[in-house]
């Protein structure tokens, strides 16, 4: 395609630099967890080619050294391509193969080919669906899952510490039956465990690697058994348990897996955003709303009201999370464009799944720190609430009747009474009878 002109300075070589000058989209980059993966895929795979004797040993230990390096974060600044570029990748991957292989040239004194030898056995096809995996997987084991265990644990101590607190219930944003603060938080706390299940049980296919299927899934050009061996090695690097995929095909044709993945990754959006706008609501006023619940003050809240303090923790949390719902779009989007033997928006899914476990992980983090952790609960005004609540009736229906519990809620609503005194007055159940049915403790279980 003639000549380019490479700075300098750059690690990389012309086919990079030509996709620089393709792809001056958006300045996005693929993150570094990503950079990690493709690094332990090319070591993985010298090594592999090392042992069988098809690459000489000072190659593959100078293939093997640079692409550690790639792994470790030291040639970051070398991987310029922006994530709108070719739909298999194959741009990122060249740029790793040309660093790597500047680099490895530079230590043995003789030419290292990016193709020929840093990407021997391979293809962008399989190597980039790889590093999706393995970046998702590394992701989601140790940055994203642990968040969601603090949080489950912290709402959870927050359900027992909770437990003495009788509140009213709300259905229909109106009022409903006495409950316990911390069956509410019992609720919120089972919300994180289950979406905490289901991203887990999303990893099987994630663990699935497509390495040694080549360019279509037939792994033309790979070794016999080179995609298990690589595989094999990566999975005792990262101890991780990733294996080949059982059908090459299907794992270089479709992204059924990360879209799998992404719906996890969205209901758990969907579980915090209720979290988030119920403390919302429970910690509104101070003075004029339901004020249940004290948050913690954490900045000024406004530029022009003296003293006010907003829920801004769970208001950050809450444009995560339609980030990460609207990244689900994206990728589902992305995944039904797989054309015949390969999808070719694996860019953007590798961009958006990463950053979505990534902002998932730090804003659990930061809600659990900054704001459940401070919670207190307001206890007079919470009994306050159920004694004034209409919805108290609902303990006399198996002594006198629905019609008759209705007229009295009708009329204690009509008289500003509350349903104690309505039913002291006109229902004629004994004061130690009505006391114990009226016992908000015992209707709250």
């Amino acid at each position: 395609m003639g000549e380019m002109r490479v700075p300098a300075d750059a690690l990389y070589g012309p086919q990079t630099q030509r996709a620089v000058e393709n792809f001056p989209i958006s300045g996005l980059r693929f993150p570094r967890i990503f950079l990690r993966a493709l690094g332990l895929i090319k070591e993985a795979a010298a090594a592999v080619h090392e042992e069988a004797g098809r690459l000489a040993p000072d190659v593959a230990a100078a293939i093997r050294t640079a692409a550690t390096e790639i792994a470790e974060g030291v040639h970051d600044s070398q991987f310029v391509v922006d994530v709108f570029q070719t739909g298999s990748g194959t741009s990122t991957n060249m740029n790793a193969n040309e660093v790597i292989a500047t680099l490895a040239s530079r230590r043995i004194g003789r030419t290292v080919h990016p193709n020929d030898d840093v990407n021997r056995g391979q293809s962008s096809n399989d190597v980039i669906p790889s590093a999706i995996h393995i970046a998702a997987a590394e992701a989601v084991q140790h940055v994203l899952i642990p968040a969601m265990r603090e949080l489950a644990e912290a709402l959870n101590q927050k359900a027992a510490e909770f437990h003495d607190v009788i509140k009213i219930g709300r259905t229909h944003l109106q009022d409903a039956v006495p409950m316990r603060l911390g069956q509410e938080f019992s609720g919120y706390a089972r919300q994180v465990e289950a979406s905490l299940e289901r991203v887990q049980a999303a990893m099987d296919g994630i663990y699935e690697l497509p390495l040694g299927g080549t360019a279509v899934g037939t792994g033309l050009n790979a070794p016999p058994g080179f995609g298990a061996a690589v595989i094999q090695r990566i999975a005792q690097r990262t101890g991780l348990p990733f294996r080949e995929a059982r059908n090459h095909f299907e794992a270089q044709a479709a992204k059924d897996a990360v879209a799998f993945l992404s719906g996890a990754l969205k209901t758990y959006a969907i579980a915090l955003t209720k979290i988030a706008n119920d403390i919302r609501w429970l910690g509104s006023g101070p003075r004029c709303g339901l004020g249940e619940l004290r948050l913690p003050a954490v900045q000024p809240g406004s530029s022009i009201m003296p003293g006010k303090v907003n829920p801004v923790i769970a208001e950050s949390l809450l444009m995560v999370c339609a980030q990460v719902i609207g990244y689900d779009a994206a990728i589902a989007w992305c995944c039904a464009q797989g054309n015949f033997e390969l999808n070719v928006m694996m860019p953007v899914m590798a961009y958006d799944l990463l950053h979505s476990i990534e902002l998932l992980a730090c804003a659990s983090r930061n809600f659990r720190s900054r704001c459940i952790e401070g919670l207190e609960a307001d206890r007079a005004r919470a009994g306050a609430f159920v004694e004034q609540s209409l919805a108290m009736a609902t303990a006399l229906v198996p002594e006198i009747g629905y019609d008759r519990a209705a007229a009295l809620a009708k009329e204690a609503y009509r008289t500003g009474k509350t349903i104690r005194e309505a039913a002291r007055e006109q229902a004629g159940i004994p004061e130690a009878r009505l006391s114990e049915l009226l016992d908000p403790a015992r209707q709250a279980g």
